[in-house]
């Protein structure tokens, strides 16, 4: 498969833990979100085109602090998630304000994306590394039901204000995704990771691999993952028709639980970090301007 990648942003979340649009609240010198950073990495990998995910009233509020100024470097799309498309049989409950997850993001690219394409989170910086990995597997090696997804040691993922929640992977000797759970409630204690099930605190390995959403896909994942997005609402809507919401990992541990995809482990040698918490973003923006400082990043990104 020879088209060019193309990087994908899921940006549509309400950042309820972090009070506020986190997806373009600035942690640059000069006012840069971690996206911008992440564009300007992916760049350098090789993209020539970035589409966002983003819902449809926030459009003005991304063009006025991002793409604005990014458009003049790089191509830039929208895809808007719709809170009212959904399966037949399904419409949205009055007084919902939260998404439906990543997996229902991932199904507004139907249309829009037709190459191979790397998907991220809008609020993680990855680090320069992971971007040229994937672009180097999206432009030799994938194909369809052969994807890929940028592995993070779970113990460089975590921020010491409050919980996250993990895809806790296994891979197989070929180094291939073989399970994923997705893992709620995760933080460190004691020096170490744990989370929290059923009111009791268990342990996690400090080395074990994660998803941070950070995958490489061909357009054939929308017709895999969309019966499964059908399915999940079958078995949840009823029950919890306010918040429930289906996320990328999950379908895809059901897509390698089902053997309907190989999913190839990539392995970054950066570290991670975001802003899951409004307490993050402080050294988030020390670590930024260090790596202007140390000439990572030019003072003014895009001169």
């Amino acid at each position: 498969m020879n088209k060019k990648p193309v990087l994908v942003i899921l940006a549509a979340g309400m950042g309820s833990r972090y009070g506020g649009m986190k997806q373009i609240d600035g942690v640059g010198n000069h006012g840069e979100p971690i996206i911008e950073f992440s564009i300007y990495d992916a760049k350098e990998a090789g993209f020539e085109k970035v589409v966002l995910i983003i819902r449809k009233e926030h459009e003005a509020a991304f063009r006025k602090a991002l793409t604005d100024r990014v458009s003049k470097h790089m191509k830039v799309e929208f895809a808007y998630q719709d809170m009212d498309v959904l399966p037949n049989g399904y419409k949205m409950p009055e007084g919902r304000v939260k998404p439906w997850g990543t997996t229902h993001a991932l199904l507004a690219l139907k249309g829009i994306v037709k190459t191979p394409f790397a998907i991220i989170n809008a609020d993680d910086f990855y680090g320069k590394d992971a971007y040229r990995v994937i672009y180097k597997y999206l432009s030799e090696e994938v194909s369809d039901d052969n994807y890929a997804m940028v592995g993070y040691l779970c113990g460089n993922t975590l921020t010491d204000n409050g919980t996250v929640t993990r895809g806790i992977c296994q891979q197989d000797e070929n180094h291939n995704l073989s399970a994923i759970r997705e893992i709620k409630n995760i933080m460190r204690k004691d020096g170490r990771p744990y989370f929290l099930e059923d009111g009791e605190w268990k342990p996690l390995e400090e080395d074990s691999l994660v998803s941070m959403n950070f995958w490489g896909f061909t357009p054939k994942i929308f017709k895999q993952v969309e019966p499964l997005f059908a399915d999940y609402l079958k078995k949840n809507y009823n029950d919890n028709p306010m918040t429930c919401e289906y996320v990328i990992p999950t379908a895809i541990g059901e897509l390698v639980k089902a053997k309907a995809c190989n999913i190839k482990v990539l392995s970054s040698k950066d570290k991670w970090f975001g802003v899951t918490y409004k307490e993050d973003k402080p050294e988030v923006e020390e670590r930024i301007q260090k790596m202007k400082d140390d000439g990572i990043y030019p003072d003014v990104l895009w001169e």
